[in-house]
């Protein structure tokens, strides 16, 4: 009778560790599932240009969106955080089907990436708290935070 509680008891705790494992996985596809659709234009964007700034209201601008291919302007808007304010010029990548434009560069991937920084964050909690691997959970918390301070750092300096 004791070996089958003790039996009983290790396969608790495996299944513990099991559903937490899962948790922190989904975490982090949650993050990049999130990221992907901005990450990719910002990365691989078919058509890319430039924007002048010209307003801002509440968190978008709108600007003037020149590309290389086509000869006329376009009114696009892009998120005022990423923006810099008006009268900016930024290298950009329009979102397919919308007139949403991504910045592109560092600074622009790192932003289009920060929900995965998120995720990350979040999913370091779980494997610190509920599966007891700190450094697993330091350098996944690590890697999220160099990742969100470093989209910081390059939009804001």
């Amino acid at each position: 009778m004791r070996r089958l509680g003790e039996s009983a008891f290790g396969m608790l705790l495996l299944v513990r560790a099991g559903l937490l494992a899962l948790v922190a996985l989904v975490l982090v596809v949650a993050g990049v599932w999130t990221s992907w659709d901005t990450a990719s234009t910002a990365m691989t964007g078919d058509e890319r240009g430039t924007v002048t700034v010209r307003s801002c209201e509440d968190d978008e601008c709108t600007g003037t969106f020149r590309n290389e291919k086509k000869s006329r302007a376009e009114q696009v808007t892009v998120s005022e955080f990423v923006s810099g304010g008006e009268g900016q010029t930024l290298e950009v990548a329009v979102q397919p089907g919308t007139d949403h434009v991504i910045r592109t560069g560092p600074a622009g991937v790192l932003y289009a990436w920060v929900p995965l920084g998120g995720a990350l964050l979040l999913a370091s909690l779980v494997i610190a708290g509920g599966l007891r691997m700190r450094r697993t959970a330091v350098t996944t918390g690590a890697c999220g935070a160099l990742i969100m301070a470093g989209a910081w750092a390059l939009l804001t300096f």
